[in-house]
């Protein structure tokens, strides 16, 4: 949002110097992006008067001038034609800077006489594009700033530019008198009373206006009236500095007016040229394929539901924000019709972006705009019509109401205390409320219809100290409890997540955030996919369905790195996962992934393929640094996506799951284009029980001073019973005593006989009330034996 000083102090009485604006605006949340100042790049500028000016020896185009300063009489060489005895000009003496031909002026000799300065034109100093004669002052004083001049004589040319950035909640600032309200509200100067207007309807308006009945909801309002007998030619001088000095183009008087409004009041118009108008003007749904060549040559085709206004013919506007070229003023137009309707921003902002076309109206109408000005800037915008194009105007026509957007908030003067923190008179913060518009009847506030942002109490709360500004409010401590240890902020799952995330990067992996949303082949690969995990409208194709478990963006993670030379990877993530659809069916889980090698390539081979194990270890670390049994059992019945020999599932029974590692499945590491070997790990924090007791201190450390004693066992079983059902036998034989068992040995073939294969095993057991005798070993190994063969079928090898 662009503006010019004086366009400010159009509707703000200040003395406020440009940088005493610039420093409130941004504290008041409109922050400034820039200043463009031409007094500050002028004001080394100065008159002077040519006392003499002759032919140069040695150039027909140059002159030798001889010019009086306020650093007394300089020779100048100056090539423009009107260069001549007798006339003011200005004068950039040796060391200025002259913006339009980026050059800082120095002493020089030209064709061998020298020069000490330069006669500027408008274009050297940047005032316009005229460049066919240096510039003729009708007067002024020698020595006197050319800035002071231009002040006295033409100030648009030195008016300072301010432009500021436009949060999406703040439509009203998009206009100079919204901005002018918060500057008036902070103190800033005075709010000038705002302009009103009667117009004096001289006839009906042969143009009549309607909205169908299932558009009410896109346009709640339309009204217009049509003016007759205009002269449409150039516009004012003083409006077509301001538009040129926030970068439009100044197009006809009928155009800049229109374009006026929409920057002084945030009010878009539009005027259609009358004569070419067939029929009344209706506001309705489009059906889709009509098209209409608009303002900007270009040609549009809508599409079903977009909102349109036609006449007899068909399409001559797309609703709030653009005309049509066919129905557009030109310097022929006589008779125009001046529309002003209110549009649904939600309605505006999707038909723009499907066209993909923008504007200035668009810009506001998508960001809501005052509705109750919609007739009263109707009537502004016929006056000045009036006073400048002359003609006269029709009765206004009118279809549907303005929208009722009434509404109050109770203002609670202490709530400003205990959600900002700053104290302030409760008269101050009433005081504030009323500046901004609000109309306070008791302890109720009521919103004024240009904030569509202020919807509830806390609102008017941030109203009052944006005003009072928050660079006031001072860092204070905490309050904290008189004695004792405050209670945990954090839930135990949270804890848990925390946990877990610092042990897998203590690990040595890389943390990604992924996003929650698959395609459906990847979270069909892992159990997902169903129609209840859907999105009704995906960001794109390849983000349709949530995902059911963490591998897919880890794995596509993986092959994108991998893609680009990275081969050794080690990944992890912590964050949602979702069975279905509802609330219930989402859950926390942690996952990692290993893939390539462990290390660089060394020439003592110490690097090597990942593999089970690996993962075993690092998810065996996840659950003992997230408070998980040290005792669990280990089974092999993962999920279809894991690798069906080369895998565990971590559990306390059948039914608890703790987690899961293995390898990954070759279909599914082929499906996402990951190459190499990858073992996964996966954790489910809210799985693993949590402590009987809470305590804020870590249990007491067990230890035992008595000798642990180790057994060896042999069996002879069936070549297809799988190692890990010997050893959760034989450690159920007696878990208080056996501490670990762990494999040592495998024999297939020979002596054992066919099909069949001889398991060894390690049993650690660890007294803790006496020493073990060696009848109390043979009754535990005894029970070893009876567990391992009922679970097997095994027996003890001879």
């Amino acid at each position: 949002m662009k503006f010019t000083l004086s366009w400010l102090k159009e509707h703000l009485d200040t003395t406020a110097t440009v940088a005493e604006i610039t420093e409130t605006l941004t504290d008041l949340g409109l922050e400034v992006e820039g200043v463009e100042n031409p007094a500050e790049r002028l004001s080394d500028f100065t008159l002077g008067y040519v006392k003499k000016a002759e032919k140069h020896p040695d150039a027909d185009k140059l002159k030798v001038c001889l010019v009086e300063t306020d650093a007394g009489d300089q020779q100048i060489i100056c090539g423009a034609p009107n260069a001549r005895e007798g006339i003011t000009v200005v004068v950039a003496k040796p060391g200025t800077y002259v913006p339009g031909i980026d050059t800082t002026i120095q002493v020089g000799k030209i064709r061998g006489v020298e020069s000490h300065g330069m006669m500027c034109s408008e274009r050297e100093m940047e005032l316009s594009e005229e460049h066919d004669g240096i510039i003729e002052l009708p007067s002024g004083e020698v020595g006197q700033r050319f800035t002071d001049w231009l002040a006295e004589n033409d100030p648009a040319k030195v008016d300072p530019v301010i432009e500021i950035a436009i949060t999406p909640n703040r439509p009203d600032a998009l206009g100079v008198r919204g901005i002018a309200r918060d500057l008036a509200a902070r103190g800033v100067g005075t709010l000038k009373p705002a302009k009103s207007a009667r117009i004096s309807s001289a006839f009906p308006s042969p143009i009549g206006v309607s909205i169908d009945y299932d558009t009410r909801d896109g346009c709640p309002v339309f009204c217009g009236r049509v003016i007759r007998g205009v002269k449409n030619g150039p516009s004012p001088q003083w409006l077509q500095d301001r538009l040129k000095a926030i970068g439009l183009r100044p197009i006809s008087a009928l155009v800049d007016i229109t374009n006026f409004f929409t920057f002084d009041r945030a009010r878009p118009l539009h005027v259609f040229d009358a004569d070419k108008v067939k029929g009344g003007l209706r506001v309705h749904l489009a059906e889709g394929g009509e098209t209409l060549e608009a303002l900007d040559e270009k040609t549009y085709t809508f599409q079903p539901g977009m909102m349109v206004i036609s006449d007899a013919k068909g399409p001559e506007s797309i609703a709030g924000i653009m005309g049509g070229e066919a129905t557009g003023c030109t310097e022929e137009t006589v008779n125009v019709f001046l529309e002003s309707a209110y549009w649904n921003p939600v309605t505006i902002a999707r038909t723009g972006r499907a066209l993909k076309v923008h504007s200035d109206a668009r810009y506001r109408f998508e960001r809501g705009i005052d509705p109750a000005f919609t007739p009263e800037g109707l009537d502004l915008a016929t006056q000045m019509i009036l006073d400048i194009c002359g003609g006269e105007a029709s009765e206004a026509v009118q279809a549907g109401e303005v929208p009722d957007v009434a509404r109050a908030y109770r203002l609670d003067t202490d709530r400003v205390q205990s959600l900002v923190g700053m104290d302030i008179p409760a008269s101050e913060q009433r005081a504030t409320l009323e500046a901004l518009g609000f109309t306070l009847d008791g302890d109720m506030a009521q919103v004024p219809t240009w904030r569509p942002d202020v919807q509830g109490e806390a609102d008017l709360v941030e109203e009052v100290a944006r005003v009072a500004s928050l660079t006031k409010l001072e860092g204070k401590p905490m309050r904290r409890p008189q004695a004792g240890v405050p209670k945990p902020v954090l839930t135990p799952l949270q804890v848990r997540e925390r946990t877990a995330r610092r042990t897998c990067a203590a690990l040595g992996y890389n943390e990604c955030v992924t996003y929650s949303f698959i395609d459906r082949a990847a979270a069909e690969l892992f159990g997902g996919g169903s129609d209840a995990a859907m999105l009704d409208n995906p960001i794109s194709s390849e983000m349709s369905h949530m995902r059911p478990s963490l591998l897919p963006g880890l794995l596509q993670a993986a092959a994108r790195n991998q893609a680009r030379g990275f081969a050794d990877l080690a990944l992890f993530e912590v964050g949602p996962v979702f069975e279905g659809g509802e609330p219930e069916e989402q859950q926390m889980q942690v996952s990692g992934l290993l893939v390539g090698r462990t290390g660089p390539k060394d020439p003592h081979g110490a690097a090597r393929a990942v593999d089970v194990y690996d993962a075993k270890a690092d998810v065996e670390a996840v659950l003992s640094a997230i408070g998980a049994p040290a005792k669990a059992q280990i089974l092999r019945t993962g999920s279809a996506w894991w690798h069906p020999g080369r895998h565990g599932v971590i559990c306390l029974g059948p039914k608890k799951v703790l987690g899961v590692f293995g390898e990954l499945h070759p279909k599914v590491l082929r499906a996402l284009d990951v190459k190499g070997p990858a073992v996964a790990f996966t954790v489910w924090p809210t799985e693993v029980p949590l402590p009987r007791k809470v305590t804020a201190t870590r249990p007491a450390l067990e230890l035992s001073d008595l000798q642990a004693v180790e057994r060896d066992f042999a069996f002879v079983v069936d070549a297809d019973v799988e190692a890990l059902n010997v050893v959760n036998a034989a450690a159920g034989a007696d878990k208080a005593l056996i501490e670990e068992v762990r494999v040592f040995d495998q024999f297939v073939g020979g002596s054992v006989g066919e099909g069949k294969k001889s398991l060894a095993i390690t049993v650690r057991m660890q007294p803790k009330e006496k020493t073990l005798t060696d009848k109390d070993i043979d009754a535990v190994s005894q029970k070893i034996v009876q567990k391992v063969g009922k679970a097997t079928g095994g027996a003890l090898r001879g």
